[in-house]
């Protein structure tokens, strides 16, 4: 453990220089830049919300600020997985001549996501103001469902990793995955509508956004999805480490 802990102090360095340039790269030749982080789900709200006001007739006033914390933390778990599937793929070319431990590619994916996101929470507080609902104690508990989200990112980009330098039909694969996940995330309707419970209960993002609205409208932790939530978040990182530690070596080998 002190072997890693060393080995990723040296790095460090390579780490924030590769996390600052996918941040670069991500708004290159945007004219909107990085402003498009907050545009986004904000144009994406008002679509959901017109779509399902009008069509489903709902009349409750915060919806939208309820489609906006299922959308942003939905949204971070999908860009962030593709790009830590991609990430020693499209490395290669470095992974070949120079020696860097490979775990740096996935995790500055992951990282920068991660950055461009939080900044993205700001349309959430707008939001929060104009459709009055007002933080209460209970916000500052959402650094805990937070915390889970980057970590069980992390963990499923590793495995996502691994498996894609293998089997290049897997960036296909988690496409309709997420497709999945996002329509069992409870991100546009009440789960508690929903007949068969059971589905939700094999979704880890959906127990992670369950905590994220608490926080958010004022209700304490769901104990329940908590512990659902972190049993996932630190087993897809614990099997993704792994993973991708046992079959690093071969990766030079497939790319």
């Amino acid at each position: 453990m002190e072997r890693v802990f060393k080995n990723f102090k040296k790095y460090r360095y390579l780490l924030f220089e590769l996390t600052k340039k996918n941040i670069k790269l991500k708004y290159r030749r945007s004219y909107l830049g990085i402003f498009w982080t907050l545009l986004e789900p904000i144009l994406t709200t008002i679509v959901l919300t017109l779509v399902f006001t009008k069509f489903r007739g709902n009349s409750d006033v915060s919806f939208p600020v309820y489609i906006l914390t299922g959308r942003l933390l939905y949204a971070f778990f999908a860009g962030s997985t593709k790009m830590a599937m991609k990430s020693i793929r499209s490395n290669s070319g470095m992974i070949k001549k120079v020696y860097v431990p490979k775990y740096i590619y996935p995790l500055s994916n992951v990282l920068s996501t991660y950055i461009t996101f939080l900044i993205s929470l700001v349309v959430l507080f707008a939001a929060m103001f104009i459709f009055k609902i007002y933080p209460s104690k209970y916000i500052f508990n959402m650094v805990i469902p937070l915390l889970q989200l980057l970590i069980l990112s992390l963990g499923v980009g590793l495995i996502l990793a691994t498996l894609a330098v293998f089997f290049r039909d897997m960036e296909y694969l988690w496409g309709v995955a997420l497709m999945m996940i996002m329509y069992t995330s409870a991100i546009f309707y009440d789960a508690a509508k929903v007949g068969s419970q059971w589905i939700f209960k094999y979704n880890p993002i959906y127990h992670i956004i369950v905590n994220f609205r608490n926080s958010v409208f004022g209700s304490p932790l769901d104990m329940e999805a908590l512990l659902i939530s972190t049993i996932y978040s630190f087993a897809s990182l614990f099997i993704g480490v792994l993973v991708f530690y046992k079959k690093q070596d071969k990766f030079i080998l497939n790319i």
